[in-house]
């Protein structure tokens, strides 16, 4: 395991994960087999544990909210926040689950088409859970960056000055 050749490809293809074995090689300067037993592995690992693609939904015609929600819960005796993540993780509108420090346990990344859909699954589905003290929801409104990524173009003004 090369530690350091390791980095470069998860730093390469974080940024692009289309990156073909072929191309990565040539950018790194090694063996096209080595990036390839090196990326096996990672993902045998579970270094690397998907591929995805980045989707501004705002410039498609798919209805699309996504909400965060603070979740604030009593540890489980012998298994901390473990379960109760993974109980939270198993509902298929979960995006993703954090363990946070701060005012809060849990940041859970939900997508929905309303915002009735997402509040009828925080109020059915989580506030309900054993262990669950309180939750919050926040609308996303807008998306300007993610995954290091500028998801809208800054629009040039081309109009010209009009002057005396």
């Amino acid at each position: 395991m090369n530690t350091e050749l390791r980095e470069l490809i998860l730093k390469l293809i974080e940024k692009n994960s289309r990156l073909a074995i072929h191309d990565l090689a040539v950018m790194l300067d090694v063996a096209e087999t080595e990036v390839a037993n090196e990326i096996a592995d990672m993902e045998k690992e579970h270094i690397i544990c998907g591929y995805h693609t980045l989707i501004n939904w705002d410039n498609t015609s798919k209805d699309q909210l996504t909400a965060m929600i603070e979740v604030k819960v009593t540890p489980q005796r012998g298994q901390g926040f473990d379960r109760i993540a993974e109980r939270i993780y198993n509902f298929p509108e979960v995006k993703a689950v954090y363990l946070m420090s701060g005012g809060y346990d849990f940041m859970v990344m939900l997508e929905g088409k309303t915002m009735k859909e997402i509040s009828m699954f925080t109020s059915s589905k989580l506030a309900p859970l054993e262990s669950v003290v309180s939750t919050v929801t926040h609308f996303v409104l807008k998306k300007y960056k993610d995954h290091g990524t500028v998801l809208e173009a800054k629009k040039v003004d081309e109009r010209q000055a009009v002057t005396p």
